[in-house]
């Protein structure tokens, strides 16, 4: 079992690797901060750490579970997974420019197979959410740091997208809010973060429950 979670782990973590590397190479930088607007990329360079990790404790090179961090790293893609979605599906350009699906192979990867994995591992292998005070504060300081980067850094540092009621926010539908209409998104989105990260709990408890103990760290 030690040897599949080994290879299971190697798969993630080039893969994470292999997209990580392709955003840094492929993406357009043309405007300030380029890919790293968007929350989809945030995602996918926690969720390399995450795997980089976990091939660390399956390799016996160290002893730290993170448990805090691949929690919360599981919420976080939950939330992409969710938001990606739900937008696209109700209105195409409220997610991006030209309301069309980018590269197969990437969109079903960043917003489907990529978190997929990464909860594979965090409560099947790794077992995580044993407590959920530390996930909740990383969770509650990833959030708080992509409001402040949207709102302080990304808005006035850029031009587009544009839209009726201001620029700059990553996300074409975030400019036609007011504040006060984008606080109640974040707000509301954060709420939906603590019921993700409370059904991640649940489900990990019934694993831990059922399953024999974990084969690797």
């Amino acid at each position: 079992m030690t040897k599949t979670v080994r290879i299971f782990r190697w798969i993630v973590f080039l893969l994470a690797a292999g997209y990580c590397l392709r955003t840094l190479a492929f993406s357009s930088f043309e405007h300030f901060a380029g890919p790293f607007r968007y929350l989809t990329i945030w995602a996918l360079f926690m969720s390399f750490f995450a795997a980089s990790r976990m091939m660390a404790l399956v390799e016996g090179r160290s002893t730290r579970r993170w448990d805090g961090f691949v929690g919360a790293t599981a919420v976080v893609n939950a939330m992409v997974v969710f938001l990606y979605w739900r937008l696209f599906f109700a209105d195409p350009g409220s997610v991006s420019s030209d309301g069309e699906l980018g590269p197969l192979y990437l969109e079903l990867y960043l917003h489907a197979l990529g978190p997929l994995l990464q909860w594979v591992d965090a409560i099947f292998i790794h077992r995580s959410f044993r407590r959920l005070g530390p996930p909740l504060a990383w969770l509650f300081g990833i959030i708080a740091a992509y409001v402040a980067w949207s709102e302080l850094v990304l808005m006035p540092m850029n031009d587009v997208p544009v839209s009726t009621v201001t620029s700059g926010l990553p996300y074409p539908f975030l400019n036609n809010l007011e504040l006060s209409g984008r606080a109640v998104f974040y707000g509301s989105n954060f709420a939906v973060a603590i019921v993700f990260l409370l059904v991640f709990a649940a489900i990990a408890w019934g694993v831990r429950r059922i399953a024999r103990p974990p084969a690797a760290p």
